[in-house]
């Protein structure tokens, strides 16, 4: 499927309000993309603001953000939860005057952006960055997936596009019945992200000289189906004693974690060139997931030239063809998982092609197109939305004055 069509002059005088789940910096991929967001703008000269319950302090912020109340989400501590309510945000919200609004999290915040554009006649756009419905299988209340595709359908049909980073979970978004879904991948940092960054003292720092490294890149949640990845190291560890799995991320299951994978190296959360090292000097990207609504991580490895292997579920494959820019294990499933990595262990010249053909295809998703695309969109949502609005008030005053010459004519 074609990206968002761009066949005219980019206009770049709009003002563009942001509704985000955190702004804390390198919190997560959504994140990432924000921030990126953000110097794109910049860059274009466009006004924005951001709304968020978690955001950076003053001198941190590289932009206009304001701050809303909320609470802690009970099943991970390290999130937070906005307040229902536009009355948060309503009055600064009013001062800035924007032409669209942009959501980028089902929170409450989001819901509440959704009320402010009907009540004030603003257009609202949604990206899909997280697949929460999938997250209640992992927490053991799979009960409220249904509840969960309830809500998103509620919800998501209200925004004029919902931007949807990778086709598979576009299909998925259109099987459970939402309607206004448009395919707009994230792009990738090729200058942080850059095979530019490898280095032989990383291994040496670890006391890893001569291992294959086995990166796993991303926050340390059940949700990653780390479980996966956990019983794939038991697999492989004993058969390969020139392997050493890595995690470079944080979170609640880190000590469970830890006891399950006693050999592996905790990085912890890494950020700017220790990111882009640890990528750089693997040799292996392992990405479980089956969450992911894209999967930066992907991309990212493929820029720093690491070969990616991921599975059959979720986004994070739809950048992947399978053993040409990375290998599809079956989901849910370390036996085949292994299988996978045991063919580019034992496989370099394999193991190099991929590579190659990875790092290839990286250099062809550009940031700098894709916000251009999404600012194009923007324009083409707040020219036919004021069209749509000026299609009613016309109708609704040739109704009345055909409803006044009725009156007159008796």
């Amino acid at each position: 499927m074609k990206l968002i069509s761009k066949n005219e002059a980019l206009n770049t005088d709009i003002k563009v309000a942001y509704f985000a789940g955190t702004m804390r910096p390198g919190h997560d991929g959504v994140t990432r993309v924000l921030y990126r967001l953000i110097k794109g703008l910049k860059e274009r000269q466009i006004k924005n603001v951001f709304y968020s319950p978690i955001i950076p302090s003053e001198q941190e912020q590289p932009t206009l953000m304001y701050e809303v109340p909320s609470f802690v989400f009970p099943l991970y501590k390290d999130y937070r939860v906005s307040m229902a309510g536009q009355k948060f945000f309503e009055k600064s919200l009013m001062n800035f005057n924007p032409d669209i609004l942009h959501i980028n999290s089902p929170c409450p915040l989001g819901y509440a952006a959704i009320k402010f554009g009907q009540k004030f006649k603003i257009p609202v756009v949604a990206t899909y960055h997280t697949h929460f419905a999938s997250y209640a299988k992992y927490y053991k209340i799979k009960t409220l997936e249904n509840l969960g595709w309830n809500y998103f359908r509620n919800l998501y049909n209200k925004c004029e596009r919902v931007y949807v980073p990778s086709i598979p979970i576009m299909n998925e978004l259109r099987e459970h019945g939402l309607k206004t879904i448009q395919f707009l991948p994230h792009g990738v940092d090729t200058n942080m992200f850059n095979p530019k960054f490898k280095s032989d003292n990383w291994k040496s720092k670890l006391n890893l000289n001569g291992k294959i490294v086995l990166l796993f890149a991303g926050r340390l949640v059940w949700e990653k189906d780390l479980l996966t990845l956990a019983k794939t190291y038991k697999i492989l560890t004993p058969k390969y004693k020139n392997i050493a799995f890595i995690l470079a991320g944080d979170g609640p299951i880190r000590k469970e974690l830890e006891e399950m994978m006693p050999n592996a190296v905790f990085l912890g959360n890494l950020s700017g060139e220790d990111l882009s090292t640890a990528y750089a000097s693997s040799d292996i990207f392992v990405f479980p997931s089956t969450t992911e609504t894209f999967g930066n991580v992907i991309v990212e490895s493929m820029a720093s030239k690491l070969p990616p292997v991921c599975v059959r579920e979720g986004g994070a494959y739809g950048t992947i063809e399978d053993g040409l820019n990375g290998l599809i294990a079956e989901p849910h499933n370390p036996d085949d998982l292994a299988k996978k990595i045991e063919l580019l262990i034992n496989k370099p010249e394999l193991r190099e092609k991929i590579a190659s053909n990875a790092f290839e295809f990286s250099q062809t998703q550009s940031w700098d197109e894709i916000i251009d695309r999404l600012i194009f969109s923007y324009n083409e949502v707040i020219s036919k939305y004021k069209s749509k609005r000026l299609q009613k008030t016309l109708l609704a005053a040739s109704r009345f004055n055909s409803q006044n010459s009725s009156r007159l004519r008796t």
